[in-house]
């Protein structure tokens, strides 16, 4: 047994280390505590940096999506394009192809000097006297203006694809009094409607044939002389070119030499 004289000493100093004990584990507990406490407050931190950058990438793959979207749109408008370049491009080399086998078709003609063939607005022009077609003041073709709408009727006829508007076109000099046409304006459009009439019937096909009259308001050359006179007065023949086809003759105009300078009136 304890003596009675050593009980409360020893049990003051037993309560001691027990608080000191106690104490010390506390300490360490809320050490531990703080310790824990740190490392979630890291692990937040963490995981609130992590959401923050997958919300960025979200953001970013986005942002990637569009921008596909959109090259692609650009892509497929591109290549559209190029399909509508070529397809012009490739319309444009069979018009101008046709054009060429035209002219060569017609070289007799032209060499004779009973046709003339011209590059006007973009358009090819054949252009024809008056003098070879009609007797002055009228209407009614010749036997030698038939003669020539033959040979022009026969290469017309085999171009499928086109319409021509034949014109007719005066000098400046108003028809005399007695002219049963009775101003420039009539007797041009007269002589391209028997123009066009003819050719219908060498068999041109009429639905690709229009006629048109513009009186002295179309001249090529001058009138104040007699050969400007004489170049004024003539049938014209246009060959209209198709929408979906790009009016690009140039190179024609520099192998053939056909492009002639506008002239006023």
């Amino acid at each position: 047994m304890i003596p009675s004289t050593l009980r409360q000493p020893l049990f003051a100093f037993c309560g001691f280390v027990f608080v000191t004990a106690s104490a010390v584990l506390m300490i360490g507990c809320c050490d531990e505590i703080e310790a824990r406490r740190a490392e979630l407050e890291q692990l937040n931190i963490t995981r609130v940096s992590e959401v923050r950058d997958l919300r960025a990438k979200v953001v970013s793959i986005e942002e990637l999506q569009q921008q596909l979207a959109a090259t692609k749109s650009k892509l497929d408008s591109t290549a559209g394009r190029m399909n509508d370049l070529e397809a012009r491009e490739e319309l444009a080399d069979k018009r101008l192809q046709t054009l060429k086998d035209l002219l060569e078709r017609l070289k007799g003609v032209i060499e004779s000097g009973d046709l003339t063939v011209r590059i006007k607005r973009g358009r090819m022009v054949l252009e024809l006297p008056s003098a070879i077609l009609f007797k002055s003041g009228e209407a009614d073709l010749s036997d030698k203006g038939k003669e020539t709408l033959d040979k022009v009727a026969t290469v017309l006829k085999d171009i499928k694809d086109r319409n021509f508007q034949v014109a007719g076109h005066t000098d400046n000099v108003p028809l005399s009094k007695d002219n049963p046409f009775g101003s420039n304006w009539h007797l041009s459009a007269a002589r391209a409607v028997s123009v066009v009439q003819y050719l219908v019937e060498q068999k041109v096909n009429p639905r690709n044939l229009s006629a048109a009259g513009y009186s002295r308001y179309r001249p090529v050359a001058s009138n104040k002389g007699a050969k400007g006179k004489a170049r004024n007065r003539r049938i014209s023949i246009a060959l209209m070119p198709n929408l979906k086809e790009l009016p690009d003759l140039t190179t024609l105009e520099a192998e053939f030499g056909l492009k002639e300078p506008e002239v006023g009136y």
